[in-house]
């Protein structure tokens, strides 16, 4: 079962969830906000993506750029950055879906074709 994390105003999100929809995969829909993952989870996710740690990052985001992170990521641990994502849901690219062996961030169409189907 896909876990998949979202905001319900984000039209990614909307998009992505619309395509698991239309294309009959089951996932369990957490809200990125109020429910993010832990960093226990993040640490997992990290790992099974293979991707630089800064690329779970929503370095589009308000909070993001709020708390000047572009400068400041570079200097942190990766222990730091876990558990800075871990404390704020915002701060994660969205939508992130991820079944234990399998991670996508953000939605492209083929991607998710080749990960979920």
């Amino acid at each position: 079962m896909i876990t998949y994390y979202a905001y319900p105003k984000c039209m990614t999100c909307r998009k992505a969830k619309s395509w698991l929809e239309q294309n009959n995969v089951e996932y369990n829909e957490v809200h990125i906000a109020d429910n993010p993952p832990t960093k226990e989870q993040l640490t997992q996710i990290h790992q099974v993506s293979g991707l630089e740690l800064k690329k779970l990052f929503n370095t589009s985001g308000l909070v993001y750029r709020s708390l000047s992170l572009k400068d400041k990521l570079s200097d942190m641990t990766e222990e730091q950055q876990l558990e800075l994502l871990a404390s704020n849901g915002m701060l994660i690219k969205r939508p992130l879906a991820w079944n234990g062996e399998t991670v996508t961030l953000g939605f492209k169409e083929a991607e998710y074709q080749n990960s979920w189907l």
